[in-house]
Parts: C-alpha cells; structure tokens; sequence
C-alpha cells in the first residue's frame, strides 16, 4: 500500500482547492456556453443547477457520514472498520441514487412549476433537467468514493480523477452544446450528456485507485447490499448535517422562487453572480474540508488539543482568503461580468450584489470551516439544531419579503444576514469547547469497536 502524506492542512487543502476549482471551472463553461445561447438558457442553466444540488443532498448524507467515520476509524487504527465503513456506501449510494433518479424523471415539471419558473424558461429547463437523471446515480458513487480517497489522505489521487472527469466534461459539453460542422449541437441537453460520460469515466476511475492505493476491490454484492448496523454510525453524523443542507436547499430555493418572480433579467443576474461568488468560497471550502478530514483523524488519536488549535488556525485563514477575493471580485466586477453578458441592467445590478458579496461571504466561513470540525468531533446534532430557525426565518421568509421591497439587493442581504448568525453560533460552540463532550464519546465509541 502507499504511504499517505503527512498530516497537514495545506498537503490536504491543496488538491481539494485544484477539485473545487475545477468543478466551478466546469460549471462557469457551462453558463458561458448557455449564456451565448440566450440569457433565458443562462437562466435555466442556473435554475437546473439550483435543484440538482439539493438533490445531491442525500449523496452527501453518504459522503460527509462516511468520511468522519472513516476518519476516526483511521485516527483510531482500525483499519477493517475503516475498509467495511467505505464498501457499504457502494450499495447505499445505489439505493439512493436510484430514488433520485425516479425522483427526476417523474417530478421536474413540479419542480419547475413550484419554483415559479417563467415560461421561457421552463420551456428549455424542463427537457434538460431529464437528462441529468442517469448522471446522478453515478454522481452517488463519485463523491462517495472520493471521501474515502480523501480520508486515507489520497487527496492528491482524488484531485487526478476530477481532473481527468471535469476536462472530459468541459470539452464534451463544448462540442455537443455548440456542435461542429454542419451540425449545430444540442444546446443545454449536450451540457448533461457530457456529464454523464464524465462521471462513467470518474466511477472507472475511482474503482483503479481503490484498488492500487488501498487494495479495495468491491464484490458483486457491494453494489447492491449494505449493512444497516454498519451504516448507523454513517448517519449518525451524515443525517443532521444532511438535514441542515437539505433545510438551506429548500430555504434557498424560496428566494430563487423570489427572484424568479422578479423575471428573466433578475433570474439571469442572480445565475451569474452565484457562479462568480463559488470562486470566492473555493479556498475557505477547501479548508473546511481539510479541517474536518484532519480534525476526524485528530479525534481518533485522541489528540483533542491539537484539533482546537488546528480550527482556530483554519477559521483565521479561511477570513483572510475569503475576503481578499470578496474585496477583488466586488471592484472587478465591471469586466468579470462581460464574459456573460453585456445587458447594462444585468451588469449594473449584478455590481451591488458583489459588493453586499463582503458581508455574506465573510459570514459564511465559518459555516464551511466550523461545521465540519463539529461534525468531525461527533457533535452533530447542534449544527442541525442552531442552524433551523436561521434558515426557515432569514433565509427563506426573509428573502421573500426582502426581495418584495428591495428586488435582489434584498434577497442578498438576507443571504448574508444567514450566514452570519448560523456562523457566530457555531463560533461560539467552539470557543466555549461544548464539542468536547461529543469528542470523548467518540473516542470512547471507537475503542469500543476496536477488535
């Protein structure tokens, strides 16, 4: 077997920043490409994409469980837990990528409908949307998979497969959406296509470096069965903070609902401007992630001094990088925003909703960097619970009412207010150390399961 980096934040932020990167790379073509179609494309594309990720939040049930189980097994030495903890997400990642499959193919005309979808709009999302359905079954097994590259700290082999899958998807999505020759392509439905080919080529892939880093050959059975008392534990800590994504999911599809109301113009601006702040969010995501793998590991060894000052260390880099790119995105946004556009109304107000970008995207580092390291801990039950009221209130009913008075800059603000309370109550949850209890149950929890 390899032997794995040493244990530090950057050997592991590092490559999880090239993965980010690349997937906001892929998802920033793909609105070029709509973009130069029309603008009710560019707001489509952004309207599918608004569903699909909170579709893919109970892969992610999988994938975050997994990866802090499998983090902590590690950390605790007992690697044939680690091993049965990562074969079992195979087969439920079949289970549940095959529920969200029937799931889109059966109900994203309502989707659209309740999303309040101008009809221009819907017209193009509604044949695109099918098109995703097969290519979220093997999304399913792409992030499960990868979290478990990535908690062996082959974070480096995981960073070769996104680049291998999202280059494929990028020049795919290309050539089918704008075609070749005589032929003219297939507009947004080449964007999934592509996709789909992809993520066949990043399950091929993942499966060969399974085999060669960490001799994991999954069986037949794999694919289809799991072992409830094996996945407990998985969603013991997947579960909350799926159930903290899958609550932001709904209460931010009520303020695309609120800006979809406000018609083409705002939906487009609004499509534009998110794609531009996930390249502001890269580095702080990439952080978190390393933080959680790190801090996971650190639980599992019982070093719980050291995972405190690796958190602090992690939230203070992560408001640095954040807003240095905030600050950048907000002045440059006068020639950023022509790559898409040059509708004068688009670019004026997608220039206020940069600037508001301050405030939110300072805010939401410490929901990226703290939730993870609660969770890693074992403390995931309050994340969940401070998180609802925030979310239901401020981010939902509150970017429905502000968006009535102010438009966008509004719903934008009411982005921002979120984050920040979400973020200072799990500030505050570290701070005063109310993780440690969680902490030593873990630890506990694991020597108990040790052989």
């Amino acid at each position: 077997m390899s032997t794995p980096p040493r244990l530090r934040l950057n050997t592991i932020a590092g490559p999880l920043l090239g993965e980010f990167l690349l997937g906001m790379t892929v998802a920033m073509g793909g609105l070029w490409l709509a973009s130069h179609e029309s603008d009710v494309a560019a707001g489509a594309f952004g309207l599918v994409n608004q569903i699909l990720e909170t579709l893919n939040v109970a892969f992610r049930v999988l994938a975050i469980g997994l990866g802090v189980m499998v983090t902590q097994y590690l950390g605790g030495e007992q690697q044939a837990a680690a091993r049965r903890a990562a074969l079992l997400a195979l087969g439920a990642s079949t289970w549940v990528g095959s529920m969200i499959v029937v799931l889109v193919v059966a109900g994203n005309d309502q989707a659209l409908e309740w999303l309040n979808a101008p009809q221009a709009v819907a017209a193009l999302a509604a044949p695109y949307l099918q098109w995703f359905a097969p290519a979220l079954l093997l999304d399913a097994y792409n992030l499960s998979m990868a979290a478990v590259l990535r908690a062996h700290l082959f974070a480096k082999d995981s960073l070769r497969i996104m680049v291998a899958m999202h280059a494929t998807h990028l020049g795919l999505a290309f050539l089918i959406m704008r075609g070749w020759g005589e032929w003219d392509g297939m507009g947004l439905e080449g964007y999934a296509i592509a996709m789909l080919i992809s993520r066949a080529l990043g399950l091929l892939l993942h499966l060969w470096f399974w085999r060669v880093r960490m001799q994991l050959i999954p069986g037949a059975r794999d694919w289809w069965t799991f072992s409830w008392k094996d996945l407990a534990p998985v969603l013991r800590v997947g579960v909350p903070g799926a159930g903290v994504e899958m609550t932001y999911r709904a209460a931010f599809m009520v303020s695309v609902a609120a800006t979809a109301r406000l018609g083409v113009t705002a939906l487009a601006t609004h499509s534009y401007t998110l794609q531009l702040l996930k390249y502001v969010l890269l580095t702080s995501m990439a952080i978190g992630w390393a933080c959680e793998i790190m801090v996971g590991r650190l639980i599992g060894a019982g070093d719980l001094r050291e995972a405190n000052g690796l958190v602090r260390k992690a939230v203070r880099n992560g408001l640095l990088a954040s807003g240095s790119l905030a600050l950048l995105a907000a002045l440059g946004a006068p020639w950023l925003m022509r790559a898409f556009t040059k509708d004068a109304a688009v670019l004026e107000a997608a220039q206020t909703l940069l600037w508001i970008s301050l405030l939110l995207e300072t805010g939401r580092v410490f929901n990226l960097i703290l939730n993870g390291a609660l969770r890693a801990t074992g403390d995931a039950i309050f994340p969940a619970a401070s998180s609802v009221a925030s979310l239901v209130l401020v981010l939902g009913v509150g970017s429905f009412w502000l968006g009535r008075l102010f438009g966008l800059p509004g719903i934008w603000l009411a982005y921002a207010i979120d984050e920040w309370i979400r973020g200072l109550l799990l500030l505050a949850r570290w701070v005063w150390r109310g993780w440690l209890p969680n902490a030593r149950d873990s630890r506990r929890r694991l020597r108990a399961d040790a052989p």
